[in-house]
C-alpha cells in the first residue's frame, strides 16, 4: 500500500511539470502574435513622446517651421458703361497673372445687362489680379475679401495619413507572420477598412491643396440701360410718352370699329324693328 501511494505521487508530479511546460511554451509562441497586435492597435492612440533639449531642460526641441496654408477668395461686383471694355480689360488682367476662367455667364436683369465671371488664380498673383480688376472702378457694389487658414487642418490630416500608412504596414508584417487561415482573413478585413481611410485622407489633401494652390475670384459687372429704366427719364419725356400711347390706344379703337362696323349696324337695326313691334302692341 505505501508502494502503491509513492507511486501515485511520483506520477501526480510529472503530470503537473508537463501541464505547465505545455502553458508556457504556449504563452511563449502567442507572445509575439498577441504583442504585436496590441502594438499596432494602440499606436493609433499613443501620442508622440517629446523631443528635449541636450542641456538637460524639459523644453521641447523648436520643430521646423511650417508653411501656412491660406485659401484666399474673392467677390467683386461693380457697374461699368460699357461690358465689352470691361471684359478686355478683366481678360488681359488674366493673362497677364496666368490665370483662368472657369466659368461665364450673362444676362439680363431688371434694366441692367451683366456678365458673371468666376476666375482660378495661383495663389502667389491673387492680390495681382484683384487690384488690376478693380483699376478705374470708382464705388464696388460688392467687394468681398476672405483668407482661411487651414494649416491646422492640414497637418491634422498629413499626421492621421502617416499613422493610418504606419498601420498599414505593421498589418502586412502580421500578415506575413499569420499561420492560420481565420487569423489571414481577420488581418486582411482590417487591411482593406485601412486602405479605404488612407484613401480618404489623400483626396482630402489633395484638395486642400488645390484650394491652397489656387484662389478663387467671383466677378460680376453690369450696365444700366436708360432707355428701359424709368428713373433716368425726365418728367417731359414721360409726358410725351404717355401722349403717344393714348393717340395709339385711339387709333387702335377707330381701327376696330372699321373692322366691326358691319356687326355694329346690323344690331342697331335690330334694335330699332324689336323697339317698333313693341310699340304697335301697346293700346
Amino acid at each position: 500500500m505505501k508502494n502503491l501511494l509513492s507511486f501515485l505521487f511520483v506520477f501526480f508530479l510529472f503530470s503537473c511539470k508537463e501541464v505547465a511546460n505545455e502553458e508556457t511554451y504556449n504563452a511563449v509562441a502567442l507572445a509575439p502574435m498577441k504583442t504585436a497586435e496590441v502594438s499596432v492597435e494602440e499606436s493609433m492612440y499613443a501620442p508622440e513622446s517629446p523631443r528635449y533639449d541636450g542641456d538637460g531642460t524639459n523644453d521641447p526641441l523648436p520643430e521646423k517651421s511650417l508653411e501656412q496654408k491660406i485659401v484666399k477668395s474673392a467677390t467683386l461686383k461693380f457697374e461699368t458703361s460699357d461690358l465689352e471694355k470691361t471684359r478686355a480689360q478683366i481678360q488681359k488682367a488674366i493673362g497677364e497673372n496666368k490665370a483662368s476662367i472657369q466659368r461665364e455667364s450673362e444676362g439680363k436683369e431688371g434694366f441692367s445687362v451683366y456678365k458673371k465671371m468666376t476666375v482660378r488664380v495661383p495663389n502667389q498673383n491673387f492680390e495681382k489680379l484683384v487690384a488690376s480688376i478693380g483699376t478705374g472702378v470708382s464705388f464696388f457694389d460688392e467687394k468681398e475679401i476672405s483668407a482661411e487658414d487651414v494649416t491646422a487642418e492640414f497637418i491634422d490630416t498629413e499626421a492621421r495619413l502617416k499613422t493610418k500608412r504606419t498601420l498599414e504596414a505593421r498589418y502586412l508584417e502580421l500578415l506575413n507572420k499569420a499561420g492560420k487561415v481565420s487569423e489571414m482573413l481577420e488581418i486582411e478585413q482590417k487591411l482593406s477598412a485601412i486602405r479605404e481611410e488612407i484613401e480618404s485622407k489623400e483626396g482630402q489633401l489633395k484638395y486642400m491643396q488645390r484650394q491652397v494652390s489656387m484662389s478663387s475670384v467671383y466677378i460680376e459687372f453690369y450696365k444700366i440701360n436708360p432707355s428701359e429704366s424709368g428713373v433716368t427719364k425726365s418728367y417731359g419725356s414721360k409726358m410725351g410718352n404717355s401722349l403717344e400711347r393714348g393717340f395709339l390706344g385711339l387709333s387702335s379703337l377707330f381701327l376696330w370699329f372699321l373692322e366691326v362696323w358691319p356687326f355694329i349696324l346690323i344690331l342697331v337695326a335690330l334694335f330699332f324693328l324689336i323697339r317698333r313691334r313693341f310699340k304697335r302692341k301697346k293700346p
